[in-house]
């Protein structure tokens, strides 16, 4: 009798976990410490923008649910005001998601899914240097509050801090990203590093993973586009180009052939572009009578400000446009998508460095230009 009601109970078992939705994903989710907020809204992928798919209001024990279908396993959003957890789901998924609206840290708790248990491990990896950068903060707002006079003396005096938790901070995520290879939360650990400071970790990634997790528009977008950035690595081939100065004459990067020549995209309306500008103008200065030259290709539209901005800030070198923002083909060859961006090209007409800027910049000639 007792081997009889196991088998039933096992039966129930089985059936219960046979009819769990295999079509749709669910996110139940409990919000704390909601105020004024009422209205829950979902996010999904679609050209690999986030656009708002679905929507449902707190109940009042801050309470909601979504029951959604995605074709293959995807990112989604939840939002609630000024808050967002990024979630990953696919069909079959029973998520539960958690959070105290309170928390300036914005932790969320999230289960239920095997991707969403990693993404929930790479949270908690950033939660911690996220408490400590707010304490870092609060120590910072404690002495400026006794000391106000000393205020840029206690941001540098605190500065060390801070940057040691950022690299802490990239280096497990980058960590986390190898040691999960194959999921999407690896994916979206890599993806919230700097691109220009880890592009070619980000390269690299994208290089490892473009068969594992393939099939992704999100993840194929970006496999596509580091694709193109590879080109323009360390130690490639510089691609050709030839652009007009503003009076007309053309320049091109073969015109440089033997020299080492930094490629500056820049633009007049690009304030770390413009605050930059000293830094080059005092190593062009120095080395430009040691092999050494700039060619300054501006990202501007408006060529009477990009006029005024070289002669506001003094930059004596050769400068080209196209004119035309991002928009410029040979800003598209260089796969620029944010400026300041920097190349220097060597004798051989080979990419030598990238994006190197300040005191980097000068040692990186005083090194080479001997």
């Amino acid at each position: 009798m007792r081997l009889k009601n196991f088998s039933l109970i096992v039966l129930i078992a089985i059936a219960f976990t046979a009819c769990k939705p295999k079509d749709s994903f669910t996110i139940d989710g409990t919000f704390k410490n909601p105020g004024t907020e009422k209205k829950v809204f979902l996010y999904g992928m679609q050209s690999s923008q986030m656009v708002a798919i679905d929507s449902t209001n707190l109940s009042e024990k801050g309470e909601f649910k979504f029951i959604r279908k995605t074709p293959s396993v995807d990112f989604f959003r939840v939002s609630v005001g000024n808050h967002e957890f990024m979630l990953i789901a696919k069909n079959g998924d029973e998520i539960k998601l958690e959070a105290d609206l309170a928390d300036k840290t914005m932790a969320y708790k999230i289960s239920g899914a095997n991707e969403v248990e990693k993404l929930s491990e790479l949270n908690a990896i950033r939660n911690t240097y996220a408490k400590q950068v707010e304490q870092l903060q609060a120590d910072f707002e404690n002495k400026v509050s006794t000391q106000p006079q000393n205020r840029a003396a206690v941001l540098e005096e605190l500065k060390p801090r801070y940057e040691s938790y950022t690299n802490q901070l990239n280096s497990a995520i980058i960590k986390f990203a190898k040691d999960n290879k194959g999921t999407l939360a690896s994916f979206y650990a890599m993806n919230t590093l700097s691109p220009q400071e880890f592009e070619a970790e980000l390269v690299k990634f994208a290089d490892e993973v473009k068969e594992e997790i393939k099939g992704n528009a999100t993840v194929d977008a970006f496999v596509k586009q580091m694709a193109l950035l590879k080109t323009v690595q360390v130690g490639q081939v510089a691609p050709a180009f030839t652009v007009n100065t503003a009076d007309g004459k053309p320049v091109s990067l073969s015109d440089y052939k033997g020299k080492y020549v930094l490629v500056d995209f820049w633009a007049s309306w690009c304030q770390p572009c413009r605050q930059e500008n000293p830094n080059v103008v005092k190593v062009y200065n120095k080395y430009k009578t040691k092999n050494f030259d700039i060619i300054g290709i501006s990202l501007d539209t408006d060529k009477a400000a990009w006029l005024s901005a070289i002669a506001a800030d003094g930059l004596t070198w050769t400068h080209v446009s196209e004119l035309k923002d991002f928009n410029g083909e040979t800003v598209k060859k260089y796969q620029v998508q944010a400026i300041p961006t920097s190349y220097i090209i060597d004798p051989a007409g080979k990419i030598a460095a990238k994006n190197l800027r300040g005191e980097e910049l000068e040692a990186f000639l005083a090194k080479t230009l001997r």
